[in-house]
């Protein structure tokens, strides 16, 4: 399975306060959804820091796995018995994506562009 990029996604109190502090390491801004923020870097745009919003009721991912196939991902998980706890689906903002319970508890967002 080809991976593409893998993220950290990080909790943000303070989408605005984040924005901020990681513009200063050179990140820009290439995604704002209101509830998330995607920084990259403007040499590497692979190279990438997700803040998703803390008081996000539903399960927030520990880190983003961009996948050549996500369908391919999503029967290898469930073909391992592995926890899904957000199935797979199209995303209106233009990502096919699941997210995965790893062993020791942290939420994978797998997810591909389409």
């Amino acid at each position: 399975m080809k991976i593409r990029r893998a993220v950290p996604d990080l909790r943000s109190a303070d989408l605005e306060a984040g924005r901020a502090f990681y513009a200063r390491l050179g990140f820009e801004e290439v995604m704002n959804m209101g509830w998330v923020s995607t920084l990259a870097s403007p040499d590497n745009p692979t190279a990438q820091i997700i803040l998703i919003r803390h008081d996000e009721p539903a399960p927030q991912p520990a880190v983003s796995i961009e996948v050549e196939d996500v369908d391919v991902a999503y029967a290898a998980m469930l073909a391992a018995g592995a926890e899904i706890v957000y199935e797979l689906r199209d995303e209106p903002w233009g990502v096919r994506r699941f997210f995965v319970r790893d062993p020791d508890g942290h939420v994978i967002n797998v997810l591909g562009h389409r």
